[in-house]
């Protein structure tokens, strides 16, 4: 790998829905048997109710992540979007059940959003799509868009990785200003920056016929 590769894939590993290049046995596993194992380990986690069983998910997904190459870099990127969303989620479910369930429902979302981020970090777009589109082509036999389906779910995955860079900078500016309090100077430039990324995007898409 050159310097200027091993550049690229660092940045990567630091970013949400990012694909990391790699040879690991997860990296060249097909697309949709990773996407088949997501969704069936998902619903299994979703039915663990203790904090023994939601630890040892958590270690299974560390392990997953050593296995494919990723060190603690990437895993903190995969997580990192929910640093101010699971701290108030944690506060509600404590306030509202107990300590133990809040601890539980918390690092349950965790290893389920970093369990998602292992499938991006080392499935590249190109192959979610054909493996949704392959999923979804049943449907098709009744008038639905298959195509157009997967591209929607396509660029939802994708959008998470630009979202998560233009909030990462917009507080880098929020902090040189010394306005780090100030949830109006975050929120507005990461608002208007987000709806330039989507008039961008339109106008991609309209030039490639996708406007109907």
């Amino acid at each position: 790998m050159t310097p200027r590769s091993a550049a690229r894939s660092s940045t990567s590993a630091g970013t949400a829905g990012a694909y990391v290049v790699g040879r690991s046995l997860l990296h060249r596993a097909p697309a949709g048997l990773k996407l088949a194992a997501l969704m069936v380990c998902s619903l299994a986690l979703l039915l663990v109710r203790d904090a023994v069983g939601v630890g040892l998910a958590a270690l299974a997904v560390a392990g997953l992540y050593a296995l494919a190459g990723l060190g603690a870099r990437a895993a903190w990127g995969q997580v990192r979007p929910l640093r101010v969303f699971l701290p108030v989620v944690f506060a509600l479910q404590w306030w509202l059940m107990d300590l133990t369930s809040a601890a539980v429902l918390s690092t349950r979302l965790l290893v389920l959003v970093a369990l998602a981020g292992l499938v991006t970090c080392t499935t590249r777009v190109t192959d979610l799509l054909v493996a949704i589109e392959r999923g979804l082509s049943p449907l098709g036999l009744v008038g639905v868009d298959v195509e157009r389906v997967a591209l929607v779910l396509a660029l939802a995955l994708r959008s998470v990785p630009v979202v998560s860079d233009l909030a990462g900078r917009v507080r880098d500016a929020q902090r040189a200003r010394g306005h780090e309090r100030d949830v109006r100077a975050f929120a507005v430039p990461l608002v208007v920056g987000a709806m330039r990324q989507a008039d961008a995007l339109g106008e991609a898409l309209r030039a490639r016929g996708f406007d109907d």
